[in-house]
């Protein structure tokens, strides 16, 4: 079982790395990667007060697979994004892999993602607002991409205060 330590970091080359599509042959992998991001979110959650999703390659798993945990797990098995909204919106981000760390990002107000579940059947959810930047975010750590560089400009990080 992974733990908090096997979290890769900023400045670690895998962050860095486009992950590769889950397999069918490999959905019987899946359940095993899913415990392992449960675990660890929880874990970030009980220290530093935040989580609500996870990608795989934050593990050093470099698979195709989001897990959010809000209301309810939802697994998002190569997702993809689509209808991405013109209107923008900018939010402070924070991530696991730099957890005293905000950045201020540009995101889509709106968008739709579709995936497959741990069933590999196809599955659409349209997310706004939050749900949608929080999936970018992670999207993102599919695609080898960190909210720093996706940061407004040179001025947008700021410290966590904790109190």
């Amino acid at each position: 079982m992974k733990g908090l330590n096997d979290l890769l970091l900023l400045g670690d080359p895998q962050l860095y790395e486009v992950s590769e599509p889950v397999l069918e042959n490999e959905l019987s992998l899946v359940p095993g990667w899913v415990a392992d991001l449960h675990h660890v979110m929880e874990a970030i959650r009980a220290k530093y007060h935040f989580g609500r999703a996870i990608a795989a390659p934050q593990l050093g798993i470099m698979k195709r697979i989001i897990y959010m945990n809000i209301d309810k797990p939802t697994v998002f098995i190569n997702p993809e994004l689509a209808n991405r909204s013109n209107e923008m919106f900018e939010v402070w981000d924070d991530c696991m892999c730099f957890p005293n760390l905000l950045v201020k990002v540009r995101r889509h107000r709106s968008l739709t993602v579709r995936f497959l579940d741990e069933n590999w059947q196809k599955q659409e959810l349209n997310l706004k607002d939050d749900l949608s930047e929080l999936l970018q975010h992670e999207y993102d750590h599919l695609e080898g991409v960190l909210c720093t560089m996706r940061a407004v400009d040179n001025k947008s990080f700021r410290w966590k205060s904790h109190g």
